[in-house]
């Protein structure tokens, strides 16, 4: 039996959000070639929802490419992470809106510098 870590953050729109990682896996062909990485979410304590955020190969190939070294592990789920704390301040509404998130290549540049990444 897996125990998982629950979490706490509290979003700039004042919702206060508890999650926890489920897992990492690869995408669904219909989705795209990416990783995607699966979160349980609950703003109220009593429902809780799946928020898949993608990682495609394609982002984290042109990252490599312009540092000269691939992510790891870590460095790619800390950018995921960062996707998802964007979301849970931005969106208003994360159940109906937020989830499924992609990465884009500026938004993994923007988080990975904001780590000290290089």
């Amino acid at each position: 039996m897996t125990i998982r870590r629950l979490k706490t953050y509290t979003g700039s729109q004042g919702y206060v959000y508890q999650y926890y990682f489920v897992g990492k896996r690869p995408a669904p062909t219909s989705e795209s070639d990416a990783n995607e990485y699966v979160f349980d979410v609950t703003s109220d304590r009593k429902l809780t929802y799946a928020v898949s955020i993608f990682l495609p190969n394609q982002v984290a190939a042109v990252w490599a490419e312009s540092h000269g070294r691939t992510l790891s592990d870590s460095e790619q789920y800390a950018a995921v992470k960062m996707r998802l704390f964007r979301a849970f301040d931005e969106l208003d509404n994360m159940q109906a809106q937020g989830r499924k998130l992609q990465i884009d290549s500026d938004f993994l540049q923007q988080a990975l510098t904001v780590l000290g990444v290089d």
